[in-house]
C-alpha cells in the first residue's frame, strides 16, 4: 500500500529506525508498511505523509491527476485550485476545462 514510502526514505536519508521513533511506531511496522505484509491505520498514514510533507494519495501510489504529476512539487496556488476543482460538478468540470483547452489553443 505504501508504494512510495521507501523512495521518500531514501530520497531524504531517514532511517527506517529514525522514522518509527517520529512518528511513534515500531522500526518493525516501519519494515513491515515497506514490505507490504501489514498496512497502517489512516492516522499513521497521515503521521508518515506529514513527516514527509507529501499527501496521503502521494504516499500510497495515488497520483493527484491522470498523467502522474509528482504532486510534492505543486504550488499552493495549484494545490488549492485542484482542492477547488474537485468540488465543482462534473458539468462544472467541463467548463473549466473547455476554457483551459482554449488557452492552449493559442
Amino acid at each position: 500500500m505504501l508504494e512510495n514510502l521507501r523512495k521518500l526514505r531514501d530520497e531524504a536519508g531517514v532511517t527506517q529506525k529514525r522514522l518509527a521513533d517520529a512518528i511513534g511506531v515500531s522500526q518493525q511496522s516501519i519494515n513491515k508498511y515497506e514490505n507490504h505484509n501489514v498496512e497502517p491505520d489512516i492516522s499513521t498514514l497521515i503521521r508518515i505523509a506529514g513527516y514527509f510533507d507529501v499527501s496521503v494519495d502521494y504516499l500510497v501510489g495515488h497520483p493527484i491527476t491522470s498523467d502522474s504529476v509528482d504532486d510534492r512539487n505543486l504550488s499552493p496556488e495549484e494545490i488549492c485550485f485542484i482542492q477547488k476543482l474537485r468540488r465543482l460538478s462534473p458539468k462544472q468540470v467541463q467548463c473549466v476545462k473547455m476554457i483551459m483547452d482554449s488557452y492552449e489553443a493559442q
